[in-house]
């Protein structure tokens, strides 16, 4: 008589599901690849990855944790911020511009990048994260938040501020975006004026 042993139960390590649950206390869906649900612990702040770029540039440490997923950055943002998202850009004077600034929050999904120290998943655009989240520590004090909301955190970076950086940058890379497609023939060349 052949005795089976069942194989060995994946480690913690191996599931980022599990990771995300466990250890940070985030609600996931199964994938693949596996996503995070926004609008409970966390809300995302989505833009083109080189207006990203300048945000982290202007900001500096003033973010929580921020993911790259292809050509797009994910800035998380306390819980709530996707609401607030188009009257902070009506008072910062952005309202009805074209910006490729979005936010995801109540019942959201964004893809789970591998957890912090795993290999690369080997997809090409796989979420990575540049700035982890760390188990054990809490989350949403390190979330730009507004500072006069309720729940606002005092030691919390602040969200017009980052929200303003977004803007700014999303606008810039836009333009740039537009100048790089315009033909040769339409670029400004210096002016030549004759002397009288």
């Amino acid at each position: 008589m052949a005795l089976t042993v069942p194989s060995p139960r994946a480690p913690l390590d191996d599931d980022p599901a599990r990771w995300y649950e466990e250890r940070l206390g985030w609600t996931t869906v199964a994938g693949p690849p596996v996503a995070l649900v926004t609008g409970l612990r966390f809300d995302v702040l989505e833009l083109p990855a080189a207006a990203g770029r300048g945000v982290l540039r202007r900001v500096g440490a003033a973010t929580g944790p921020v993911a790259l997923a292809g050509p797009r950055m994910r800035f998380l943002v306390a819980a709530g911020s996707a609401e607030e998202l188009p009257g902070l850009l009506d008072w910062l004077e952005w309202g009805g511009i074209a910006l490729d600034l979005a936010a995801l929050g109540t019942d959201g999904r964004t893809a789970a990048p591998l957890p912090p120290g795993r290999g690369g998943s080997g997809a090409p655009d796989a979420a990575v994260w540049l700035r982890a989240p760390v188990p054990g520590r809490e989350v949403e004090p390190s979330l730009p938040v507004l500072r006069a909301a309720p729940w606002g955190r005092g030691g919390a970076p602040c969200l017009v501020r980052l929200v303003s950086a977004a803007a700014v940058e999303c606008h810039r890379a836009r333009l740039l975006s537009a100048r790089a497609r315009r033909p040769a023939a339409q670029q400004l060349s210096p002016q030549r004026f004759a002397s009288s």
